[in-house]
């Protein structure tokens, strides 16, 4: 090796960050047996997840050119242009140039199917005599099993050849080159690091051969001549001898054959499915690599798992605190994957989705918010639609005939009566920050009743089936009463529904009450808003979810509000943003969001929208353009689009991806299901039975249920009025003022729920109920009275 071997001082570096959330690509093998994912951005490749889909190891891995009284970094100083040459295979090229054209470095990134490596087929090309005599280094960052700091790293030779090794606990990688390095070197990101030392001298003057608990970098000299292939290969291992086979036994594979076996694997794949690509506008392009970047987000140690995003939001303004990032399993996003997979006719990926669900679901019923992919909660959140949607999945694969089991007493009974017992507030909707009562939130959960209460009556479970569509009628009759205002603050509309309304109260003239909300992500001056000012496109899943028509009244009256508030025209098309008031996202500046920001739109909400366009019965080939469009260049769709003027000096144009993540699955699971249900002439997962219920016979409910967690004050005397808990009670009440007193016990209803109920005309327009409870199991009382007042 030459030089002296020593430890690089500086220890422990500067502080850590990750990779920008912007991927011009990601890719994995096809294969089970390889166990690498790899993401790229700014031309170089970035994280790379191993062994797990969840588990980043790498910050980048790219070049650094010297020349006499000259420096360049890949990623900052030379221009990208990425390509897939293949269609139907994650397989990715990538030049990058000198801006004069005085060099240029090719590379052709993949996986070993048969092994957990990465591997680089690179050349570079000089295009002047003085380029033919610059040095070429590879640079790589380890931030080994998710943490930039506390990494080691050492150079160490194994079988005669160099490998740049780092480790964390029991994950190792090596990577190795095919010529060998003519030099390398390890050290302490911005102090002892190759980078510091090739940008002042020129070339690697220092040999540091270890490098021990920080955040470090590895650097080696490439030997390879101008115009003459050469082959990384970073492999992975639990044990330093076992990455540093890995990454041997790839390069010694010929690249040919590795490749050939990548892309058989990735055209196999593509050739089980159903051919979609005539309901698309780009000849099915997007629709393949749709496909294809639902199924690289999956894990291989735990099938069915998938993450929302092998992206790090912003992640080069974080560092190791945001360690979760979007590779996490949400299960929203995971429905919306397996949907999309089953709507692709991968129906084996969607099973595999369910079986997943099946495996983390808790003993009370409900989902984290979202975890690891082998089950241990991130977020402790608690969403209602992410109970309801592993239902609606479940009822999916019963229609297609996928399920080899009987899902309902496992799975479903226990997830509907979580839904009925947490409902009909949420702790979180869909947006994660606010809970109360969501149109969206609501639409998921009465759908996935209704399905529930389907599998009871085919398991022989009436009184199980008669509550879960008690439950939903109740809801289904007062969506409107709990989220749609008649005297809204939003400029120019007094009609719509409400993004999230925090209580039952009405206000004046039966419209909601106009109470402050909390908006999350906006500097605290500014987050207090009217929250009947703010509105989503939620309230469109009560259309997707089949209980509310299309040309409803109210539905379109908040449609125009929607548009008006969230809509944005970009030169590729429309695009909406989450909500009015929204502070997810990019800053004005073009700055990144970090805590604070402004919202900016999300492509995926142009597929809800062309969603409803077609419910109505519309043709949405507008909207599919333009998610094809916002896909470019690469084939990638990204959470966020940028819809400010163009910002070149940050590397934003109107219409094109932010900071935020790309892909983002949920944004490709809406495209695929979007051409499936163009196809089908009616949205692809809208449950039968829902629409039958709610649309074709228009069923409502004169239930009203009172709930420790849902206080109602008023209620119908010519309804039903229903006292709901969750322990053995008795309910003390008096329709008199207490003159004249019941002590009645709650029956139960099943499932941890018992109920006392009054049926219609039993109590009195004009009168009001007081009631309170008795605990036996604790023998105790409430200590509180509670009030109905009848209408």
């Amino acid at each position: 090796m030459g030089g002296v071997a020593e430890h690089a001082p500086g220890a422990p570096g500067i502080a850590p960050t990750w990779a920008p959330g912007a991927k011009q690509a990601v890719g994995t093998s096809a294969d089970q047996r390889c166990r690498v994912w790899f993401t790229l951005a700014e031309g170089v490749v970035t994280e790379v997840y191993y062994p797990r889909v969840d588990v980043a190891n790498t910050r980048d891995l790219g070049f650094l050119v010297a020349g006499p009284g000259r420096f360049w970094e890949e990623r900052r100083d030379l221009v990208a242009t990425v390509t897939r040459p293949d269609p139907r295979a994650l397989l990715v090229d990538v030049e990058t140039a000198e801006p004069s054209g005085a060099f240029a470095i090719h590379k052709r990134v993949l996986t070993d199917p048969d092994r957990s490596s990465l591997v680089l087929r690179c050349r570079y090309d000089a295009d002047s005599p003085e380029a033919a005599g610059h040095r070429l280094f590879v640079l790589l960052a380890p931030h080994v099993e998710g943490r930039g700091r506390a990494n080691s790293a050492r150079i160490v030779r194994h079988r005669g050849h160099t490998y740049l090794t780092a480790w964390r606990h029991d994950t190792y990688l090596a990577l190795a080159c095919s010529e060998d390095f003519a030099a390398a070197s390890c050290g302490f990101v911005g102090v002892s690091d190759g980078w510091q030392d090739v940008a002042r001298n020129g070339r690697l003057t220092a040999r540091h051969n270890a490098a021990m608990d920080g955040n470090v970098a590895l650097c080696g000299e490439i030997a390879a001549a101008p115009g003459r292939p050469f082959t990384l290969a970073l492999g992975f291992g639990p044990d330093e001898s076992q990455a540093c086979a890995a990454a041997a036994e790839s390069l010694t594979t010929p690249f040919d054959l590795l490749e050939r076996r990548f892309r058989e694997g990735w055209h196999a794949y593509c050739a089980g499915l159903d051919d979609l690509s005539a309901q698309s506008e780009d000849g099915g392009a997007l629709y393949y690599q749709s496909a294809m970047v639902l199924k690289a987000h999956e894990d291989k140690m735990n099938p069915g798992a998938h993450t929302a995003s092998l992206a790090i939001p912003w992640g080069d303004a974080s560092g190791d605190s945001n360690a979760g990032g979007y590779h996490l399993v949400w299960p929203r996003d995971l429905y919306h994957t397996a949907t999309a997979r089953l709507a692709a006719g991968d129906r084996e990926g969607a099973r595999a989705a369910m079986r997943y669900l099946e495996r983390t679901q808790r003993e009370d019923g409900s989902w984290p918010q979202n975890f690891w992919v082998y089950g241990e909660p991130y977020w402790r959140g608690l969403q209602l639609d992410e109970i309801a949607f592993p239902v609606l999945l479940a009822w999916q694969l019963e229609r297609a005939g996928v399920y080899q089991h009987n899902p309902y007493p496992a799975l479903v009974r226990p997830a509907a009566y979580a839904i009925a017992r947490i409902g009909p507030v949420t702790p979180q909707e869909r947006w994660e920050e606010q809970s109360g009562y969501s149109p969206s939130s609501l639409a998921a959960a009465i759908a996935a009743l209704v399905c529930a209460a389907s599998f009871a009556h085919a398991d022989d479970d009436p009184a199980a089936e008669r509550y879960f569509l008690d439950t939903a009628d109740y809801w289904a009759s007062r969506v409107e009463d709990w989220t749609y205002t008649t005297n809204g603050s939003l400029r120019g509309f007094s009609e719509y529904y409400e993004r999230i309304a925090t209580s039952l109260d009405p206000g004046e003239d039966g419209g909601r009450a106009r109470r402050a909300l909390l908006v999350a992500n906006r500097p605290r001056d500014e987050a207090a808003v009217d929250e009947d000012a703010v509105v989503d496109g939620g309230f469109l899943e009560l259309v997707r979810y089949g209980v509310r028509a299309p040309a409803d009244p109210r539905v379109t009256a908040t449609l125009s509000a929607y548009d008006a508030s969230c809509r944005v025209q970009t030169p590729f098309g429309p695009v909406w943003r989450r909500y009015s008031h929204d502070g997810y996202g990019q800053k004005d500046d073009g700055g990144p969001y970090d805590g604070t920001g402004v919202g900016r739109p999300w492509p995926l909400l142009s597929g809800e929208r062309a969603h409803y366009d077609l419910a109505a019965g519309q043709d949405p080939a507008e909207l599919i353009r333009a998610l094809e469009a916002f896909a470019q260049p690469y084939g990638q769709l990204p959470e966020q689009v940028w819809d400010g003027p163009d910002l070149p000096e940050r590397g934003l144009v109107h219409g094109g991806a932010t900071g935020a993540a790309r892909p983002l699955c949920w944004a490709h699971a809406e495209y695929i299901k979007l051409l499936r249900s163009r196809r089908d002439g009616r949205v692809f997962d809208c449950p039968e039975p829902v629409w039958d219920r709610y649309i074709r016979r228009g069923v409502r409910s004169t239930l009203t249920v009172w709930k420790f967690n849902h206080k109602v004050r008023t209620a119908p005397a010519s309804g039903r009025l229903r006292i709901e808990v969750y322990a053995p009670a008795a309910l003390h009440w008096s329709a008199d003022g207490w003159r004249k007193v019941r002590h009645d016990p709650c029956e139960p209803v099943g499932h941890g729920v018992w109920a006392y109920e009054f049926p219609p005309g039993t109590l009195r327009r004009g009168r009001t109920l007081a009631f309170t409870f008795y605990w036996p199991q604790d023998n105790r009382w409430e200590g509180q009275d509670f009030m109905v007042t009848m209408h």
